[in-house]
């Protein structure tokens, strides 16, 4: 059976690479692939009402925000800690919180826990963490996996001042290390932005990687018609 996994990457935290990854499971479970989302490590945990609170004495759960939204939208079964395995409570960079914790983030992990979420699917998205060279230690970053396992590369760019300058460097980097960027999307983070078309155009000009689709601003992202976004499937 052929897998496909993605890598999604961004110019910047806070950009919106979960909500397009909610978007793009969404899409390709319409297409008929059994989906999935996998967050590996992830920073920021908050209080969640227990759904299994009758077999626990915790009416409370801490959860990642961002793992749960891929845990929603995936077309199979998969439980939490299949979806987030790494886990810390603070929004801070993995590799100081893994310090100050004790707990040593192993790129081997991050392969082991992809592995079992491919037995049960095959169509993949991997969200990373921040931007592209997020650390995991203080020997490796988050680029320093996906070039070990080759996965193909979706970068969001959270349309913004600086994202231009972001979103070359990004690109940049992925190409000269050998791997495919299967195409950009465009994520207005903005309500309102007067210069959104000639950002757009300024990074086509700029941007050797196709541009697969442009996100107008969501205000609620609990509930996204995906009809009403065009965005391509990345192949």
């Amino acid at each position: 059976m052929i897998i496909k996994k993605f890598f999604v990457t961004g110019t910047d935290t806070n950009i919106g690479k979960t909500t397009i990854s909610s978007i793009l499971l969404k899409k390709a479970k319409n297409y008929g692939y059994k989906t999935a989302g996998y967050k590996p490590i992830s920073s920021g945990m908050k209080k969640y009402k227990n759904i299994a609170s009758h077999l626990s004495n915790n009416k409370y759960q801490l959860i990642n925000q961002d793992a749960y939204i891929l845990q929603k939208n995936s077309s199979v079964y998969l439980t939490y800690k299949e979806i987030n395995p790494i886990s810390f409570l603070e929004s801070v960079p993995p590799n100081i919180l893994s310090l100050i914790n004790g707990k040593e983030i192993k790129i081997k992990n991050l392969s082991s826990g992809l592995k079992k979420i491919s037995l049960k699917s095959n169509w993949i998205l991997i969200e990373g963490a921040g931007g592209w060279f997020t650390p995991i230690s203080n020997k490796y970053t988050f680029s320093d996996w996906v070039k070990i396992e080759k996965f193909k590369v979706i970068l969001i760019v959270g349309i913004k001042l600086g994202c231009i300058n972001h979103a070359i460097l990004t690109e940049q980097s992925i190409l000269s290390n050998k791997l495919t960027c299967v195409g950009w999307i465009a994520n207005n983070i903005y309500p309102k932005n007067k210069y959104t078309s000639y950002y757009i155009q300024t990074l086509l000009s700029y941007i050797k990687s196709p541009l697969l689709g442009i996100v107008p601003y969501l205000k609620n992202t609990d509930q996204i018609n995906i009809d009403k976004i065009k965005i391509k499937l990345p192949t």
